[in-house]
């Protein structure tokens, strides 16, 4: 069963390379695309929420928000209610790059997905999710500094 997490990562590669490319023009690399697109999704987002919702740590947020901000996609707003706490909007022009994402998503999962049912595609989906929140703890932990449960075994048996 181990080729089943094999052939989500080719996909995922696959589809971060073809974006690595497609999008070098608006210079957004490295899955910056992602951060654009959760922020024009949810004006008004806290970097930490973007984070969460991507699976990555902070620093690398942090970073990929700078150069988006950098290249006027987004803007940081202090909340009215609490001037420490930032929110993220897109601009004018990151709106525009947005609409090109979206068409480009489209067209991806219209390539992707071309031969399944809706039946095929709400199973997946479903199978998918369960995968996702099976890991998620670990991964939880892991950010936190935390071992996950193979580490123990393998120093018992002196490989570590």
């Amino acid at each position: 069963m181990k080729e089943i997490l094999r052939e989500v990562g080719m996909i995922a590669r696959c589809f971060e390379s073809i974006s690595n490319i497609e999008f070098k023009e608006f210079h957004l690399a490295k899955g910056q695309y992602l951060y654009l697109v959760r922020i024009c999704e949810n004006p008004g987002i806290i970097q930490e929420r973007v984070a969460d919702m991507l699976k990555v740590d902070r620093t690398t947020a942090s970073r990929s928000i700078k150069n988006l901000v950098s290249d006027g996609l987004i803007e940081k707003q202090s909340d009215p209610d609490n001037k420490k706490i930032l929110k993220l909007y897109p601009t004018e022009e990151g709106e525009r790059i947005y609409q090109f994402l979206k068409r480009e998503e489209e067209y991806s999962n219209s390539v992707a997905l071309q031969g399944f049912s809706e039946a095929e595609l709400e199973v997946a989906l479903n199978l998918l999710h369960r995968i996702r929140t099976n890991i998620e703890t670990d991964w939880e932990l892991v950010k936190k500094g935390g071992k996950r449960g193979f580490c123990g075994i393998m120093i018992e048996e002196g490989l570590l």
